[in-house]
């Protein structure tokens, strides 16, 4: 398990890298990782995600209350909150404003028709929550029904938040999003779409849980050749088994909670 110091470096990297690849424009964005059961780790406001150094970030309880470091809270950090309350198999979370996943969100266009098969793998689809102003309670409504299903969501007016097992693979799926947008672009740019349908789509649905770091439970739009009740006899499937292996950390979740209420 890497230690408090590998995670404050790892912030520090994937943050210069949206920095970097221009997900994120001068004090846009944050990211966080889980720490243990107690303590998350998060970038602090007001500072450049291209500039951060592992001394910089702070730490928070569950209630978004800092415990340590010398700058102040995100006023997003209610975001992260949630994401990790509803999802214990969640270990890292990034929000970024990359160009054209934006702009499809201020579009309000949902990116969820299966265009490219190994986003259908890695993430299924990618939702379009309606607009909640950042830093409120708003936000978090809007972002709630969504969570449980998809790994990351286009939020409406806003941006993109992802979220994974590892801020690794979150970053990852932030990537993910961004090329998928630049594609469907495209298309777009084309006037013509052709998405994945019938036994092609079928197949990329069963093969999901093949490939590692591919754990979305999202449903994807139903094509011609698959079957609502198949396709939520799968879903079910997959969440069960999933749920299995999170509930001891949901349970802990819920405990630490009625003790501090």
């Amino acid at each position: 398990m890497p230690s408090e110091r590998q995670h404050r470096r790892e912030i520090a990297r994937f943050g210069k890298m949206l920095y970097d690849r221009g997900y994120v424009a001068a004090m846009d964005g944050n990211l966080s990782v889980r720490l243990d059961e107690d303590r998350i780790l998060a970038t602090p406001t007001s500072m450049s995600k291209g500039f951060l150094r592992p001394a910089d970030m702070v730490i928070v309880d569950y209630e978004g209350h800092l415990l340590a470091g010398r700058h102040n809270v995100s006023s997003e950090i209610a975001m992260h909150l949630l994401i990790y309350k509803l999802r214990p198999d969640i270990h890292g979370i990034v929000h970024a404003h990359p160009p054209t996943a934006t702009g499809f969100a201020a579009a309000g266009i949902a990116l969820n028709k299966p265009l490219v098969c190994e986003v259908v793998i890695g993430l299924g689809s990618i939702p379009l929550a309606r607009y909640g102003t950042p830093g409120t309670p708003e936000l978090s409504e809007t972002l709630e029904p969504l969570i449980p299903q998809y790994d990351a969501i286009l939020m409406s007016n806003h941006g993109v938040v992802a979220y994974a097992d590892t801020l690794h693979n979150a970053y990852m799926k932030m990537e993910t999003v961004e090329h998928f947008a630049q594609i469907a672009l495209v298309t777009h740019l084309l006037g013509r779409q052709q998405p994945l349908e019938g036994q092609d789509l079928e197949k990329l649905l069963l093969a999901r849980g093949k490939y590692q770091g591919s754990h979305s439970l999202a449903p994807m739009p139903l094509a011609c050749g698959i079957t609502a009740d198949s396709h939520r006899n799968r879903l079910e499937h997959s969440a069960t088994s999933r749920l299995d292996d999170t509930n001891q950390p949901e349970a802990s979740f819920r405990g630490r909670a009625r003790a501090k209420n």
